[in-house]
């Protein structure tokens, strides 16, 4: 027994239901870029609240005699210091005792710069940075149970070295500099200070 072959017009969506689905469509679209747009203005509207409420506290002179007003942002162009905040907390919370060695050697690493600094003899820097490279190397081979990851890295003896001298070289430049703009300074006091032997006659000698 054959199967009835099914007609043609069946499988063929009508138009009526081809013009829902297209309605469906356009009415899911305009919704969409409704929302979009509700979005947007929800923003700009943000925007201007926000910049309204800051030209109102500047009217109102709130942001007058802030911290640090008419000073240079500190740290504004120096080079990225990923260990920023560790400097930060130690200076904020002035950290000392026994710490775990894994943040011991990040403290230290941290403070290592200024350490050299104070040095003045190229070989004593040398020996202080190759220190702390054989400290940390051996905190990585030591177990450190319980206790913070070591993430801190050895240094590149020469490169910290060479960023040592260049500091000092610029704290003698800064000093040479500021000497120099003083001594007009000086000089001109020297030549208003009054002669006092001139005032002296020679009946009073």
């Amino acid at each position: 027994m054959g199967v009835m072959p099914v007609p043609a017009e069946r499988n063929q969506p009508t138009r009526s239901s081809t013009s829902e689905v297209q309605r469906a469509r356009d009415e899911a679209e305009r919704r969409k870029r409704s929302q979009q747009s509700a979005s947007a203005a929800r923003i700009a509207y943000q925007h201007q609240w926000v910049d309204q409420q800051v030209r109102i506290a500047m009217a109102n002179g709130e942001f007058d005699d802030l911290p640090g007003a008419g000073k240079p942002i500190e740290g504004l162009g120096e080079q990225h210091d990923p260990d920023w905040w560790v400097k930060k907390l130690i200076e904020r919370e002035q950290i000392t005792g026994v710490l775990p060695a894994s943040l011991q050697l990040r403290k230290d690493d941290a403070l290592l710069d200024s350490r050299l600094d104070a040095l003045t003899v190229e070989r004593e820097v040398r020996r202080e940075v190759e220190d702390f490279n054989a400290r940390v190397i051996h905190a990585r081979y030591t177990p450190q149970d319980g206790q913070p990851p070591l993430i801190t890295m050895p240094r590149d003896v020469d490169a910290t070295v060479a960023a040592w001298a260049q500091r000092r070289r610029a704290r003698a430049e800064a000093r040479r500099a500021a000497q120099a703009d003083a001594a007009p300074a000086v000089r001109a006091r020297r030549w208003w200070r009054p002669n006092r032997s001139a005032g002296v006659s020679s009946g009073d000698r």
